[in-house]
């Protein structure tokens, strides 16, 4: 294609693509579509983009077709690939000027002139880096900043590559200079004022140059050993020394930190404890590391993190007076707070504390013993300094733990601090009360928690709202703490519970009532049952929380969080909640409302905790239960709570409950078993096992359709110990309790398998006492053996059959749970309950539930707890004996083991 006399005609198809008429239009692509292969074509859609004069629908319809040809055309093996000539001119012509006056253009050409680096840079265009850095330096503020922008993307395209020889290349090329371009970007924008168009995509440049060399360093760490010193030497250079100033931006700071952390850490430099065990690439890293920290390099990271950059700033001071929630949210972890400067620098102190801590110690010590005693609120360079300090100490707890004796300064300088009124102190107020909450866990007597209480109330109660978020914050800690003694915090709890209230009306961002109402819920978990004086006003203020938060699902989350630890500390007490707790629960748990998303995995623990808590069944707790079918359907990882929730309906109104929802949960019990893990399998036959065990009369009709599956997986013998266990605890019940079900469950089962009755009753025996050792829980070993023992007496020689192994299981049984009274010589059942109990609580220990009470009530009327088996067993052995007669029942004794016989006797003495 002749340049010349083409350019008029592709210039015109061009300008008809650009119609918006269909007719013009269509034609015009399928030109263009065909002269796609056509040599020359691509040299003259470069002279039509590149030429201002033109229409720019027109240039930018030309940077398109050029860029869709990269991708097709250029490489070597493809179909009418490209002549290397053209290409040759192609890159030439590319990088010839960088002065696009189109913002939309100049962006669609420089991703263009990568695509083109990513196949041809560096072999076949060695040129094009040094022309973009020397494009770069240029005074021009448009060719600054296209230079810049082509970098950009040209490095970032290099930096994607995946192959390993690539990659390799590229890094290759790229590190032996990287350092120097940085540094030559960085003096650049000293010339390049902070309001210049070219700024923000120079520092974008240094910055993915920084993010490659990380990437690096992160994947290929021995290979980036020969640049450990280089990069170690730039980096701290421009953070912490003057090297920096009037270059080094806040990104770029957080970047270089990130270096040093990087390689401080990094487990690949770091040798085994035996020297010898360690590769010679660690130990050469390992060395560069150790000849570059040395006690002033080190020494002068230490201060100079402490002392200038832990320094509260004008802009954060600010932000403290008109924003002062704003203020606690950025500090304690806000969105932005990740990607700032002050985590990253105090991850850094921390990182290199902890690697070089026997170094550092004492110098941060000399900067705690200079500060001894209060500060003139005068001056406030100096109390930033003390707050800088204090902050150094508070993350270096665990590192300081037998340098600093935290309990005598607390006692000596810390609790004054606290105790200095002045508006201007208030930042060491909140700094020390964050400190000993750093502490707390780490080094603090118990002995001392009444003298922090006390100052924990009355920062409570302090005139900036600053210190009292942070106060609470500190109390949380110290409630958390394994040495919590609620005796000792009972005497501030009416106080601090109060103002804590107070606290919470008084915020107003959502992330800082979440906050306080996670330091309530704290309070009230630890201390239990003890808050019930306390919490009428919370109580009262929740409603209208919740109506406020609406569209706050996380603070829903955090309100649902403090109902579950207020129904725990209220008990029973908690059913006068229930006209506001359980319209809550109804909406949390509706998988047809979209905060369900967020609200569900709380609402339904709070829905099992009310349950547990209730002392009785109300049509509306009933009602919610209409949710139940479809979260049981979504067969989710809250699948184990849903079944604990159904288990807490049956302990509290069984008959109730399943008058209602027996058939709804028997079919969806049956979709379950379709398709569930091993795991779900056990949840749902617990489940029946609790219907039969609370009501053993109607249990078995209710979920008649499941007990087949569970009779067949007896008789096959079901491979999963603990399914099979299962299986035999709910046949176990309904045999031992419902007779006359479980021969009509035979029944049924013989004419399914075409066996005969007998035959099937003794094969289902013979399973049983096979696998008698898949159960491992006491409770369902004595019901075995009881239930295997209530076939007795029996004259049926399918059952005498299987009379020795029926023994076996019940000494077993016996084994299991007869215990010897010392006093007396005899044996008795451990199992055995006569009467209820309120069971004696310790100070530390939580009260038993309503539904504790409720299970312990069931169990006196459970025969595993209520029939002794010694006695059963001697019951059923003389009632097989008089049935059969003293001959034919000694015969039936000789076909037991003489051992079993033996230990059976001894079992029954006195009887």
């Amino acid at each position: 294609m002749d340049l010349n006399s083409a350019s008029t005609v592709v210039l015109q198809v061009l300008t008809q693509a650009t119609s918006q008429d269909t007719a013009v239009l269509k034609p015009a692509e399928e030109q263009l579509k065909q002269w796609e292969i056509q040599p020359g074509f691509y040299s003259v859609l470069l002279n039509i983009f590149t030429n201002h004069t033109l229409d720019v629908n027109v240039r930018w319809l030309a940077v398109l077709y050029f860029k869709n040809g990269i991708d097709r055309y250029w490489r070597r093996v493809a179909p009418h690939a490209l002549s290397e000539e053209e290409k040759s001119t192609l890159r030439a012509g590319l990088i010839t000027n960088f002065n696009e006056p189109v913002n939309q253009i100049a962006t669609q050409i420089s991703v263009l002139i990568a695509k083109v680096a990513r196949l041809d840079c560096p072999r076949q265009w060695p040129e094009l880096i040094p022309t973009l850095l020397e494009s770069v330096k240029v005074q021009d503020d448009l060719r600054q900043h296209r230079a810049l922008l082509t970098f950009y993307h040209v490095t970032k395209t290099l930096a994607s590559k995946r192959l390993a020889a690539d990659r390799k290349l590229f890094y290759d090329g790229f590190l032996h200079a990287v350092f120097e371009r940085l540094k030559q970007f960085l003096e650049c924008s000293r010339s390049i004022g902070t309001e210049n168009v070219c700024r923000d995509r120079l520092e974008k440049t240094i910055i993915l140059f920084t993010k490659v060399l990380l990437d690096f360093l992160d994947q290929h760490p021995f290979s980036f050993t020969p640049l450990i010193q280089r990069s170690l030497e730039f980096a701290v250079s421009y953070v912490f020394t003057e090297a920096g100033e009037g270059v080094a931006f806040e990104r770029f700071i957080v970047q270089c930190m990130n270096f040093i952390k990087m390689i401080v850490k990094n487990y690949a430099y770091k040798p085994s404890k035996r020297f010898e065990d360690s590769s010679p690439e660690t130990l050469e890293a390992h060395k560069i590391k150790t000849s570059f920290f040395t006690y002033p390099t080190l020494m002068e990271i230490c201060r100079r993190l402490v002392s200038h950059y832990f320094l509260l700033t004008e802009e954060e001071l600010t932000m403290w007076e008109e924003d002062p929630e704003g203020f606690t949210v950025e500090e304690t972890g806000g969105d932005s707070w990740k990607y700032s400067l002050r985590p990253c620098t105090e991850v850094l102190f921390i990182d290199i504390f902890h690697e070089y801590n026997q170094t550092l110690t004492p110098v941060l010590l000399e900067m705690v013993h200079s500060l001894q005693g209060p500060t003139n609120v005068e001056d406030t360079n100096a109390l930033l300094i003390k707050d800088a300090v204090y902050n150094a100490v508070g993350l270096a707890a665990y590192e300081l733990f037998d340098s600093v004796d935290f309990d005598q300064w607390f006692k000596n300088q810390l609790l004054a601090e606290l105790q200095v009124s002045h508006n201007r102190y208030k930042p060491i107020r909140r700094r020390v009360i964050w400190l000993i909450g750093q502490w707390i866990s780490v080094k603090f007597k118990s002995d001392m928690r009444p003298m922090l209480y006390e100052a924990i109330r009355n920062l409570l109660q302090d005139q900036d709202l600053v210190v009292r978020i942070e106060t609470a914050t500190t109390l949380k800690l110290t409630v958390d703490d394994f040495e919590f003694r609620t005796d000792q915090f009972l005497p501030y709890l009416e106080s601090m519970f109060t103002l804590l209230f107070q606290l919470l009306q008084e915020v107003t961002e959502c992330d800082t009532k979440m906050h306080v109402l996670h330091v309530l819920s704290c309070v009230i978990e630890r201390v239990n049952i003890q808050i019930r004086p306390y919490v009428g006003c919370l109580v009262q203020y929740l409603p209208l929380l919740w109506k406020q938060s609406e569209e706050h699902n996380m603070l829903r989350c955090a309100i649902l969080t403090t109902l579950i630890h207020l129904i725990q500390g209220l008990g029973a007490d908690s059913k006068n909640l229930y006209p506001f707790l359980l319209p809550i629960i109804q909406l949390s748990t509706d998988v047809s409302q979209p905060p369900h998303v967020y609200l569900l995995e709380d609402g339904l623990e709070l829905w099992l905790v009310t349950l547990e808590n209730s002392p009785c069944l109300t049509p509306e707790l009933l009602r919610i239960f209409q949710n139940m079918s479809a979260l049981l359907e979504l067969s989710s990882e809250n699948l184990r709570t849903c079944f604990k929730i159904i288990n807490a309906y049956i302990f509290l109104s069984s008959s109730e409950f399943l008058q209602v929802y027996s058939g709804d949960l028997c079919r969806s019990f049956c979709e379950l078993l379709k398709d569930i893990t091993t795991e779900g399998q056990v949840q749902v036959l617990k489940v029946v096992e609790n219907v039969l065990k609370v009501n053993p009369a109607l249990g078995p009709q209710m979920f008649q359709p499941l007990l087949p599956s569970v009779f067949r997986g007896i008789i096959d013998g079901e491979r999963y110990p603990v399914v099979m266990s299962t299986y035999l605890g709910v046949i176990g019940r309904v045999l031992l309790q419902n007779a006359s079900f479980f021969s009509l469950l035979l029944s049924q089962m013989a004419c399914e398998c075409g066996q005969e009755l007998d035959q099937l009753l003794g094969n289902v025996i013979e399973m049983w006492v096979d696998r008698m050792d898949n159960i491992t829980q006491p409770e369902r070993r004595k019901l075995s053996a009881l239930a295997l023992l209530s076939l007795l007496p029996s004259d049926n020689s399918v059952i005498q059959d299987q009379f020795c192994g029926i023994i076996n299981i019940s000494v077993e049984g016996l084994h299991d749970v007869m215990t010897e009274d010392p006093e007396t010589r005899t044996y008795k059942d451990c199992m055995l309950m006569s009467h209820f109990e309120e069971p004696k609580v310790t100070e530390d220990e939580e009260p038993p539930t309503e539904q504790d009470k409720r299970k312990k009530m069931l169990a006196l009327k459970d025969p595993v707890h209520t029939v002794s088996l010694q006695q059963f067993v001697y019951e059923k052995l003389k009632a097989q004996q008089e049935l059969l007669g003293e001959q034919a029942f000694q015969a039936l004794m000789e076909t037991v083991d003489t051992e079993i016989v033996t230990q059976l006797q001894e079992f029954l003495q006195g009887f």
